[in-house]
Order: structure tokens, then sequence, then C-alpha cells
């Protein structure tokens, strides 16, 4: 057990020494490239600045049962000294309470004004689609009228907060400047062409239900609220992902609702007729909704097999289905082909952009084997991505968005190149900007040893393998996600531009590349970080070179270096004094130098 102890101690301290050789051999190297370029700073990164102390926390008063009030947790129960008891506490009615009505609204990113204009829409959406009802089929009744008025003073209701509390406060652009004023936004809506819509939207005809009774078309100004469901169109479009499939089913309710108002139309003509009157006419059997619309769908789409008009009443009324069918149907199908032509535009381009090259590839009778691998290129790409150059998409945004796009999707890999680490940050903003997407197939070769090297490579999906070896195909280390290789290769420090090794896409990869040329043009405005990323090259290659052990892993620092082998003349000298035996200088250097060979040992 001394002994384990012992020899547990000794390996620590061991430990230890090598841990504090290696620091010294750290800081001569610093001490020398200091002395030969004085250009070098102390120290290589920005000092980090230190946290700040935070501020001094009061104890928590105790409670008045002597607990701490610290043991109770904040917000949990609600004592009514009242009552003498507690009660669960509610922090959402509390929120609620203090929540204050914002003085501004922006209308393009904010999202209460989309969910208000849902709720504006559906208004609308009551007035259109339920008023042409009323009016032409007997669903309004004595019995119900309590019903329908109810919702139609709802619907008024959302027309006047509209009016009264969001487009007052809506936020507007003047001379470049965003308007957040007051009385400048009230000012503007009342000069706008909305406030004037809303108006008549909001016309008090309702007074002549006392004399005509309660008409339906009396409301009919409540349907020119349109340029609410336009606006309301807009906001959504810009915050869905899939924007097509909300515009497909907008189409779709155009087309419903002209049916639905000829339906309308064909009972209020079959009641001025007389129903049942002639063949023509609806003979008021079954449900009197559906027979009409199943009518008016025979009639916009031109099906025919409908009876004969018999009166000059009836055959106008047919006439003007007959030509208002053709036009709303042909446009409603040339709408839909546009919506679903912008859904598939994208596709639309890889499929030409795929043709083509197949189409080129066939004309100069490329190998099978290469076409394949173009052709799983090409599909892989377009999956992964959603489109097949990236540039095409960003080199329509203005600097400012390019490079915030860029930090979102490149910042996190890049910050973490220990090459980069200690540089400017504009730098890196700059060099953010000019990194490239590229997609590797399983196999390809990204670099071959002995090329020289113009592109570092960050992985940004997909692994990487290292080859080398004697047959070159032994495999190394296989990088990762979030890995970078190359980067010495880009400074060209001391002959370091060739490449020492094979590397393969294992699987598909995605990579960023860095052109040598891209980084030269950013280091010319940073001159400092270009001597920072000099020396540190430098620095990492020398490291590489480095002699190692036959692990080959760099040799380990050893506290007592290997003695010198004694002279062979000095030995003989040894010898004879221990064959004499004497008790001279030599002897006793003799058995010294047994008892350093027993400790070696």
């Amino acid at each position: 057990r001394i002994g384990s102890a012992t020899s547990l101690s000794s390996a620590v301290v061991n430990s230890r020494l090598q841990e504090l050789v290696k620091l010294f051999r750290e800081r001569t190297e610093k001490v020398k490239e200091k002395l030969t370029d004085p250009d070098v700073t102390s120290d290589d990164e920005s000092p980090a600045t230190s946290p700040a102390k935070p501020a001094p926390v009061a104890a928590p008063a105790p409670a008045p049962g002597g607990e701490p009030a610290g043991d109770k947790p904040g917000g949990d129960e609600h004592y009514c000294e009242m009552l003498c008891c507690a009660f669960e506490y509610r922090p959402w009615l509390d929120r609620l309470k203090s929540y204050r009505f914002p003085s501004s609204i922006d209308p393009l990113t904010n999202l209460m004004y989309v969910l208000w204009l849902f709720f504006v829409v559906m208004a609308w959406n009551w007035n259109c689609w339920l008023i042409p009802v009323r009016w032409a089929f007997p669903y309004q009744t004595p019995a119900n009228i309590h019903c329908w008025l109810l919702m139609d003073y709802l619907c008024d209701l959302v027309y006047l907060l509209d009016i009264l509390v969001f487009q007052a406060r809506l936020q507007f652009v003047r001379g470049g400047d965003i308007i957040t004023d007051k009385k400048a936004m009230k000012e503007n809506y009342l000069r706008s062409q909305r406030f004037k819509m809303d108006m008549v939207c909001l016309l008090p005809l309702d007074v002549f239900y006392f004399k005509v009774g309660v008409n339906p078309l009396l409301r009919f100004p409540r349907c020119l609220k349109y340029m609410a469901f336009f606006e309301f169109n807009n906001r959504l479009e810009a915050i869905l992902s899939k924007a097509y499939i909300y515009r497909v089913i907008r189409t779709t309710a155009y087309l419903l609702y002209s049916l639905h108002v000829n339906s309308c139309l064909y009972y209020w003509a079959s009641a001025y007729e007389g129903l049942g009157s002639t063949t023509w006419v609806y003979d008021g059997e079954g449900n009197s909704y559906i027979r009409c619309y199943y009518w008016a769908v025979k009639t916009l789409i031109t099906i025919g097999g409908l009876p004969d008009p018999k009166t000059l009443f009836e055959i106008v009324f047919q006439l003007l289905n007959y030509f208002t069918g053709v036009f709303a149907f042909s446009v409603m199908i040339g709408q839909m082909r546009d919506v679903v032509g912008a859904a598939t535009a994208g596709q639309t381009y890889y499929r030409s952009c795929m043709d083509s090259t197949i189409k080129y590839m066939n004309f100069y009778r490329i190998p099978k084997t290469v076409q394949n691998r173009v052709k799983t290129w090409y599909e892989y790409t377009w999956h992964s991505q959603g489109m097949l150059d990236e540039s095409e998409l960003l080199v329509q945004l203005p600097d400012k968005m390019r490079l915030d796009i860029a930090i979102d999707v490149n910042y996190n890999i890049v910050s973490k190149v220990a090459l980069f680490q200690g540089c400017d940050r504009q730098m890196i903003f700059d060099m953010l900007k000019r990194l490239r997407s590229v997609v590797y197939l399983p196999s390809d070769y990204v670099c071959k040893k002995g090329e020289i090297g113009r592109e570092m490579y960050i992985i940004q999906a997909g692994q990487v393998q290292v080859l080398g070896g004697p047959d070159g195909k032994t495999v190394l280390v296989t990088l990762k996600a979030g890995s970078v290789f190359g980067e010495i290769s880009l400074l060209a420090a001391g002959g370091g531009n060739r490449r020492t090794a094979n590397v393969i896409a294992h699987g598909f990869a995605n990579l960023f590349i860095l052109d040598k040329k891209d980084l030269n043009e950013i280091l010319v405005h940073y001159p400092e970080s270009q001597k920072l990323l000099r020396r540190k090259a430098k620095k990492m290659l020398r490291n590489d070179n480095k002699p190692r052990d036959e692990k080959g892993a760099p040799g380990d620092p050893l506290i007592i270096p290997p003695k010198a082998d004694t002279p062979k003349l000095f030995q003989a000298a040894l010898a004879a004094a221990g064959r004499a035996g004497g008790k001279g200088p030599l002897a006793q250097l003799r058995w010294r130098l047994k008892e350093l060979k027993a400790m070696q040992a």
C-alpha cells in the first residue's frame, strides 16, 4: 500500500512537471517570435472583458408567520386577510389587467393586427355571403329575426372598432421616416381612401327598417369593406411558408361565391315568375338552396342539359347567365393556372436545368456512370436546399440583408475556427459574405495530395475522411459537421500551400468554401488581422512539422533527459580501480555511477 501510494504521488508530480516544462517551452517560443518579428503582440486574442460583479441583493424579509419569504414560491398563492385563507394565484389575470394597448401599430410585422384583420374579414364575409341569401330565399322569418339582427350588429361593432381603435393607430412612412405620432397617424387615416370607404360601409340605412321592414338589401354597403380583405391577404401571405396553398383556397372561394350569387338570383327569378309556373323555374320541391346551387353550377360552367326558357324574361336571364358564366369561368381558370404556375416555378426551373444537362451529356456521349452522378447531384442538391444555387436568391437582396442572413447561417461555425479567433469582427463578417456552398457526392475527392491549395473548407453537413498511409487509402481521421480543414493553405505560410493528404466525402457532404483570392481581397483592409493570421499559420505549420514518436504523436517532454554514454577510456580506468579494490576518488565515483544506473532503471 505504501509503495502504491508513493508511485501514485510520483506519477502526479511527474505529470505536473511535464505540464510546467510544456508551458516554459511555449513561453520561450513566444519570446523568440517576439525577438525575430517586431510586429508580434503579447497576446493573440483581444482580452475578454471581465464579468461584472452582481449587485448585492438584500435578504428577503420574513413572512408574517415567521418563515423566510424566500422559501415560498413567489406568485403561487394569494393571502386574503378578510377570509383568513390563501387562494391560488393567477399571474395571467394580473398580466391582463396591466396590459396597455399600443399607441402605434406596425401594419407590416404586428401579428396582433393580422389577427384583428381576420375578425374584420370574417364580419365582411358574413355580410357578403348572407345578405344575398336573406334577400332571395325565405330564410329570414319573424321567428328568427332577432338572431339575424344580433349577428348584424356584432359585425357593425367590429367595423366600428376597426375605425376607432386600429386604423387610427397604424404607422406610415413619410419622407423615409416611420411616423408614430398619434395626431399624425389619425390625420393620415382621415385623408386616406380607406377612411372614405369605411364611412360608406357604416351608413345608417337601418333606420329605414321602421318604414320598409327588415330588408337585408339595406345592409349592402357593408360589403364595400373589401380593402380590409385584400390587406389581410397580403399580410397572411407574407407570414405563411406555403402561401400558394392559401392562394388556391382563395381562388376556389371566388368561384364558389360566384355560384352562390347566381343561385340566389335564380331563386329570385323563379319567385318573380312563380315557383313551378314553367319547366325552367324552380319547382319548389326539396332543399331550395341546394337545388338552385346545382342549377347555377350547370349554367355557369355551361355543362348543358337544362330546360329551355319559355318567357322573354327567362330567355334574357339565361343569356346573361351564359355570358357571365363563360367570362367568370375563364377568369377563374386563368387565375388558378397562375397560382399553380407560381407555386411550381422552382420545380419547373429545376426540371428544365436537368433536362438541358442530360441533353448536353447525351450529345457528347458522356459515360453513363458520369451521367448518373450528375443526376444524383441535381436530385440531392434540389431536395436538400430547395434550389440549385443559393447565390441566385441572395443576389437580389441588399448588402446589409445578405450580411444578416450570412451571420445567422454561418457565423457560429466560422467563429469556432482557431485560425480566425482574435481577428477583427468586421473582417469575419466580410468573409461570411464570400462563402459559397458546394455539395459533394459520396466518394468525391474534395482535395488531393500534392495539389495547390487555394480554398478553405467548412463542413456544414455530412462527413469527410482524410486518407493517408503507404497506399493513400487508410482513413486517418473522419471530420464531422463544424470541422474546418485547408485553412493553412489560404495564407501559403512556409510553403504550406500544397495539400498533404487526400480528403474524400463520406456520404453526401455540404461544404462552405472560401477562396484564397477572396480572403486576400478582404485582408487588404485589415492589416492587423493579416499579421495575426500569418503568425498563427506559421505556428500551426511548425507544430505539424515537429518530430513525432512511433505512435504518430509528438513525444512527451522528459523530466530527466537520458545521460550521455561514459567515454571508453574513463570506463577502463573505473574498471582498473575496481579490480585494485582501492578507496580513492575513482572507486567512489564508480560506486556513485552504479547507484545512478539503478535509479534510472
